[in-house]
């Protein structure tokens, strides 16, 4: 089975290979030819991943799945979810998204967090969802240099390295978008 997974980021691409194995042949939209960059205008993860794949599905007739994935921390309200790649505009800039988080947190005493993905398949005329969701806290300074986003200031539950201090295959079984491509997985298993 060939699935479009519509992003042409290298590190969820790599991540949704290893985790969908050899049952799926996940491919990029690069892989597919599809250089444009897909709106995200939506005020919930559940919208965009659903409006990523649709446009995929739609434009293109693939067969593929979309992610959309937030950082919600409980004493800002949830900020940055939906927001997370642009918190501080565009382009994106994941020194500076992690900067004004560090900012806004000073002081806080509740530096509870989640890490949020949803993930939307569409085979066919059916859409399928599942997110994946990881609890921890978010730390007072970076720490680790396998950052991708907010990796280095957000402490799974359970541990006492960020996610920029774990070992990738550590992170990987443990993620929230790791958690919602094995529901992923486990959903194509039956099909």
């Amino acid at each position: 089975m060939q699935l479009v997974f519509a992003t042409n980021n290298a590190h969820k691409l790599a991540e949704a290979r290893q985790i969908l194995g050899e049952r799926v042949e996940v491919v990029s939209l690069k892989d597919m030819g599809i250089n444009e960059d897909i709106p995200e205008n939506y005020p919930t993860l559940q919208e965009n991943s659903i409006i990523k794949a649709a446009y995929i599905h739609e434009k293109y007739g693939y067969d593929c799945f979309a992610d959309d994935t937030g950082l919600e921390i409980e004493s800002l309200g949830g900020e940055p979810g939906v927001y997370s790649a642009r918190y501080t505009g565009e382009p994106s800039d994941p020194a500076k998204n992690r900067a004004k988080v560090l900012e806004k947190m000073k002081g806080q005493s509740n530096r509870n967090a989640q890490f949020r993905t949803v993930v939307t398949l569409i085979i066919g005329k059916e859409m399928w969802q599942t997110e994946g969701i990881v609890k921890g806290r978010i730390e007072t300074e970076e720490r680790g240099d396998k950052s991708f986003g907010y990796d280095c200031i957000f402490t799974p539950a359970g541990y006492d390295k960020t996610f920029g201090e774990l070992a990738h295959e550590i992170k990987n079984t443990i993620s929230h978008r790791a958690m919602a491509m094995k529901n992923l997985a486990d959903y194509l298993k039956n099909l």
